[in-house]
């Protein structure tokens, strides 16, 4: 692995280094900003229920004071860790605010992160709070090459920039010609690969190993080069080849090749 002022470049097992921007502070204070104003909604929310619902307002009086600090207490840091566990782990390292600040948590191997990293980065965020708005977490970021917080470098992930799609100049829904209008919308065009059946005594010969390094190239292929991604494609064809004994249909491409692979593969995988 290596890194370059704001890039990442990650080698693969298979080789082939896919480069990804690093998140910088700006936007990943922008998506906690959004973050807390999300939470603090919904705390406020949850305490109110617990204020006007009767039984846990008769359940408060009975207690002593400092054990209601401490359940008030317990229910934040709760709430808070089970925000950012929950989402990063469930919604491919995103909350709502890094989505909207088109960011997101990877493990350092450039995978998806796992609910065990994305529960001990946020354990630890507490202590990047502090003595006040994540002060040690900010000094930690200058400090690393990776813009790394405390809970990154205890949880082994990173935070970086999704590829921003390009959209047409004139619009999605605008035309590109004055005579488009005169046409019927035609419905989406389906996906090559949905037209192709791979013998299935090959695809019998891959495992679910095969199936995650399938998802692998197909969840990080819009981040790497054109030349890149044709490599890496190839490689793992080749090695899907070699195992199974399948080959490419006449005037298939090899991406469409492993994505007919890996839908027959999913099917096959569920039923095991």
């Amino acid at each position: 692995m290596d890194q370059s002022s704001d890039q990442l470049s990650i080698d693969t097992p298979e080789l082939v280094a896919i480069e990804m921007p690093l998140a910088g502070i700006g936007s990943r204070f922008i998506a906690l900003l959004i973050d807390y104003l999300i939470w603090s909604a919904g705390l406020v929310v949850l305490l109110l229920v617990g204020v006007v619902v009767p039984p846990a307002v008769h359940a408060f009086s009975k207690i002593s004071e400092q054990w209601v600090v401490a359940i008030v207490v317990f229910i934040v840091f709760l709430v808070q860790w089970g925000y950012f566990t929950l989402f990063e782990a469930f919604w491919n390292g995103r909350t709502p605010g890094k989505r909207v600040a088109r960011i997101r948590v990877i493990q350092r191997s450039g995978r998806a992160i796992g609910l065990f990293e994305s529960m001990a980065r946020n354990l630890v965020r507490y202590v990047d709070q502090i003595p006040f708005f994540y002060a040690v977490g900010v000094i930690t970021m200058f400090a690393t090459r990776q813009h790394q917080r405390l809970g990154d470098l205890a949880a082994g992930t990173l935070v970086v920039r999704d590829r921003e799609l390009e959209t047409p100049l004139w619009g999605e829904s605008g035309n590109r010609t004055i005579t488009a209008q005169i046409f019927a919308a035609s419905g989406p065009i389906p996906e090559p690969h949905t037209a192709l059946t791979l013998p299935a005594n090959g695809i019998v010969k891959l495992s679910a190993a095969d199936l995650e390094v399938l998802e692998g190239f197909f969840s990080r292929r819009l981040d790497m080069s054109l030349a890149t991604r044709q490599a890496l494609a190839q490689r793992i064809a080749s090695a899907i080849q070699a195992k199974s004994g399948l080959e490419p249909p006449q005037g298939a491409s090899v991406e469409t090749f492993l994505e007919a692979t890996a839908r027959q593969l999913r099917d096959l995988v569920r039923l095991q």
